[in-house]
């Protein structure tokens, strides 16, 4: 009777199966994409272009150079990467940006580390850091909804557009923000990353994934929920409302985007079932104390990528026992 063996995440069946789920993924995606040009325009196709081609690119160039099979970038997941980086941007901007976060995201996350599954951290996320830290100005800008940019803009001024403040903002401030309703978060009809605005979309998406059984529901479900508890917890500000206070931390930001298409990445998320709970429930207290404490108004790509490390330490807690006994 052979022993089973126990190998550590991602578990890569094959290129026909990985591309059958990328191409899931990007149906899902689609509505929020949809939802970026309704509001901000056509812009958004540009910016989704440029992001997509540039990781294919940055993608076959790393696997060529590192001497690895040039087909990797059939396997979709390329696309879904550039799809993904997009989707986390400011409409307004420079179209060189996804360029640039697209070098970084395949070349030094994903390449340098080995290619398609060997990847620590997620690399759109990583990539957005990396933006956001490198170009604070630029990533800070953002357009107020139904005010558009020409969709060619290569570095657009503030000219070209009203430039508004986030919800994230005016709760980082302690207050809630000025003219957005709650149902207008909800649809989208706010100022954000392209892909963020519109909770409506990203969770229909999010259930598209989950009825083909590409995701589970663990870890956007402990993600979501403790994101709301701690809101309801400890809202902010004085007088402040506890559940409509723990509904704007919800819909806004990249908690929705983060839930549905960051967290639940195969390759940077847990694979036990436990772990997986435990895995979003870290990056939501992460999230509430990097809102609340931190520097930056967002703390969902910061927390996700501290809870990436955390992924495999994560896996070995919660094995069975006799996983474990095998492991060692």
């Amino acid at each position: 009777m052979n022993t089973p063996v126990i190998n550590t995440s991602p578990h890569i069946r094959g290129e026909d199966r990985v591309r059958l789920i990328m191409a899931d993924v990007l149906v899902a995606l689609f509505p929020a994409v949809v939802a970026g040009c309704y509001f901000f325009g056509l812009r958004v196709l540009v910016l989704c272009l440029i992001s997509v081609l540039s990781c294919m690119l940055f993608d076959a160039l790393g696997a060529f150079f590192c001497g690895r099979k040039f087909g990797v970038i059939t396997d979709a997941s390329a696309a879904v990467s550039g799809l993904l980086l997009a989707l986390c941007l400011p409409v307004g901007v420079p179209l060189w940006l996804p360029v640039m976060g697209a070098a970084f995201a395949m070349l030094i996350v994903k390449q340098l580390f080995g290619g398609l599954g060997k990847n620590l951290i997620n690399p759109a996320l990583a990539a957005r850091v990396f933006l956001t830290v490198s170009f604070p100005d630029l990533m800070a800008v953002y357009t107020k909804p139904f005010s558009y940019i020409p969709a060619f803009a290569w570095q657009p001024t503030l000219t070209d557009a009203v430039t508004t403040a986030t919800p994230l903002t005016f709760l980082n401030g302690g207050s809630f923000p000025a003219d957005v309703s709650l149902m207008q978060m909800f649809l989208g009809e706010t100022a954000g990353s392209v892909g963020e605005v519109s909770a409506l979309m990203l969770l229909g998406g999010g259930l598209y994934l989950l009825y083909r059984r590409i995701i589970t529901w663990q870890t956007p479900t402990a993600f979501l929920a403790t994101v709301f508890l701690l809101g309801l917890l400890f809202p902010a500000g004085e007088n402040a409302f506890a559940l409509r206070w723990a509904s704007y931390e919800l819909f806004s930001g990249g908690v929705m985007l983060a839930a549905f298409f960051m967290i639940t990445d195969y390759t940077t998320a847990p694979v036990t079932s436990n772990g997986r709970l435990l895995f979003g429930f870290g990056c939501g207290v992460l999230t509430f104390l990097i809102r609340r404490f931190g520097s930056y108004p967002e703390g969902v790509s910061f927390a996700v990528l501290i809870m990436n490390f955390l992924s495999w330490p994560l896996d070995r807690l919660t094995w069975p026992r006799a996983a474990r006994r095998k492991a060692k």
